[in-house]
C-alpha cells in the first residue's frame, strides 16, 4: 500500500481500470473481476463518466453504474477507493465550473455514493482558465462530495499553473497525475511533465500501463488477436522498439516464472513518482497476471535491461 501524493488515500500498487465494465465485460463478468481484485487485497478502482459513450447505444456512465451496483451489492464502499473523471461525457464536455459541478452530481448518482475519493479532470480544457477549474474542484471538496482532486492529459505548463494557483490561494491542490506511460511510451511523461509532478510531490497513476495490451506479449508477428484494441496495440510491432521490448520482457518473465504483463507493470511501478499503474481485465483470468505484478520485485540489472530495451 502507498499514499497518493500528499493525500490520505492509501492505495494498492495496482489500480484496476474500469473502462471495460459495461463495454467488453458485461455486468456479471465485471462483478467477477471486481470480486477477484478485492479478494486479492485490491482497493483502488478507476473509471470515468464517459466510459463507454463510444459504443453504439451507450450514453456514457455505463462503467460508473456497474461499479456503483457492485459497491452496493457487495457492501464494499468503505474499503474500496473510487476514482472517476470529468470533462469528456457527451453531456458534460469541458471544465467550466458549472459543467464540473453538474457532472460530479451525475457521477455520484451513478456510483450510488455520497463522495468520490479521487476526481480527475479527464482532459485539460485550454479555453477555461486554470483558476476557474481549480476553484470549481475546490468547491466540490469543501462540500464533501470529493475527497481529493487530480489531473490527466495536461501539459506541464498548465499543470504547474494549476498547482501554483492552488498554493497561492490556499485551495485544494491536485495530488496525482494520470498520464499515458509505459515501456513503449515514455517520451510524453519523462521530462518536463515528470519534473512538475516531482517538484509538487504528486503521485503518478499511469494509464495504458500495458500499451493497450501489447505488453501482455499476446501480440506477435503473424498472430491475430480478437480485441477492440488490436489495431492500436499491434502497431507497436512495426517499430524497432516494440519487438526489442518484447524480447526483454520474455527473458525477464522467464527468469521469474511470470507473464510479460507482470514484468511490464513491475517495471512501471518502479519508476520515479509512479504509485499505482492502471490496468484493466475483461475476465478474471486476465486479472491474474496483473495481480502477480504487485509482489514481483525486479533486480537492478533487470530494470536496467528493460529500460535500455525501451529507449
Amino acid at each position: 500500500m502507498a499514499l497518493i501524493g500528499n493525500s490520505d488515500l492509501d492505495v494498492s500498487p495496482l489500480c484496476l481500470g474500469g473502462n471495460v465494465f459495461g463495454w467488453t465485460a458485461d455486468e456479471a463478468t465485471s462483478f467477477e473481476v471486481l470480486d477477484s481484485y478485492a479478494e486479492a487485497g485490491g482497493n483502488f478502482v478507476d473509471t470515468a463518466d464517459v466510459y463507454s459513450a463510444w459504443v453504439p447505444g451507450h450514453s456514457g456512465g455505463e462503467s460508473e453504474t456497474v461499479i456503483g451496483s457492485w459497491l452496493a451489492k457487495r457492501g464494499r464502499r468503505d474499503d474500496v477507493l473510487v476514482a472517476t473523471k470529468v470533462g469528456s461525457h457527451p453531456d458534460f464536455k469541458g471544465l467550466k465550473a458549472a459543467t464540473v459541478k453538474a457532472a460530479a452530481e451525475e457521477s455520484l448518482r451513478r456510483l450510488g455514493t455520497d463522495r468520490i475519493d479521487l476526481y480527475y479532470t479527464h482532459y485539460d480544457d485550454p479555453e477555461t482558465p486554470v483558476e476557474e477549474i481549480v476553484t470549481a474542484l475546490d468547491g466540490l471538496v469543501r462540500e464533501g462530495k470529493v475527497r481529493h482532486v487530480a489531473a490527466s492529459n495536461i501539459s506541464p505548463e498548465r499543470l504547474a499553473a494549476s498547482l501554483e494557483f492552488a498554493d497561492r490561494e490556499g485551495l485544494t491542490k491536485y495530488v496525482a497525475l494520470q498520464q499515458h506511460y509505459n515501456l513503449v511510451e515514455r517520451e510524453q511523461y519523462e521530462g518536463p511533465l515528470r519534473e512538475v509532478v516531482q517538484a509538487h510531490g504528486l503521485a503518478s497513476v499511469p494509464y495504458f500501463g500495458l500499451a493497450r495490451g501489447f505488453l501482455t506479449g499476446k501480440y506477435r508477428p503473424g498472430v491475430t488477436v480478437d480485441s477492440p484494441r488490436a489495431e492500436g496495440a499491434g502497431a507497436y510491432l512495426g517499430s524497432e522498439r516494440g519487438p526489442r521490448v518484447l524480447a526483454a520482457l520474455d527473458e525477464v518473465a522467464a527468469a521469474h516464472g511470470v507473464e510479460p504483463a507482470s514484468v511490464a507493470l513491475a517495471w512501471l511501478r518502479s519508476q520515479p513518482t509512479v504509485v499505482a499503474p492502471i490496468a484493466s481485465a475483461r475476465t478474471p483470468g486476465q486479472l491474474s497476471a496483473l495481480l502477480a505484478s504487485i509482489d514481483l520485485e525486479l533486480t537492478a540489472a533487470e530494470l536496467d535491461q528493460l529500460t535500455k530495451a525501451s529507449v
